[in-house]
């Protein structure tokens, strides 16, 4: 699948994205993506993922694990998770988080591509249960960029980190902006 990622890459490149930043320099983390205005968000994804030597993983609906969407998923680094209980999907991911030597797990924090007026918690809780940092990784549509901005260690103390990231993401704009959320978690 690495060979995906990599056209992925190629073809950012070829139609002027530019790629700054630098990967965590941590061997786990969680990292936000954010905005996460459209599917094409995926391959962008892949190819930051890419670019930067990464493998990361993501959380998926069960039901896509079958068959040959099931295989691809899952070499692309998909965890299926069960709908339902969000203390559910966040055990299944710190267990992964726990059980693996190196991962980057990416998590889209406002749940949707639709606009949504604050995060949800569920990137949060993993980050503070698995004792990993929160990695700011990000796409911006008009000025063909994407990458890593900080990753600010977990304090425990959640609105100082909303606060820094509300700062970071305020100049960066999905595809679609009229679905860009508000940076801030549900109170």
């Amino acid at each position: 699948m690495e060979e995906v990622k990599k056209i992925s890459e190629l073809f950012l490149k070829a139609t002027g994205w530019t790629f700054v930043g630098e990967a965590p320099a941590v061997p786990k983390a969680v990292a936000v993506g954010y905005p996460h205005t459209t599917n094409w968000d995926f391959f962008i994804f892949l190819a930051v993922s890419s670019h930067f030597g990464m493998k990361f993983s993501f959380l998926a609906h069960e039901g896509l694990f079958v068959g040959p969407v099931g295989w691809l998923l899952r070499r692309l680094g998909g965890i299926p998770v069960q709908g339902g209980s969000s203390g559910t999907i966040v055990e299944t991911a710190v267990r992964s988080v726990d059980s693996a030597d190196r991962m980057y797990l990416a998590i889209a924090p406002e749940g949707t591509r639709a606009a949504a007026d604050h995060w949800r918690s569920g990137f949060w809780r993993i980050a503070d249960a698995a004792g990993v940092p929160v990695a700011m990784a990000f796409v911006d549509w008009p000025s063909k960029t994407t990458g890593f901005g900080p990753t600010p260690p977990i304090d425990g103390d959640p609105e100082a980190w909303m606060e820094q990231a509300a700062v970071f993401y305020a100049d960066k704009q999905g595809l679609k902006p009229h679905h860009r959320g508000a940076v801030r978690l549900a109170d």
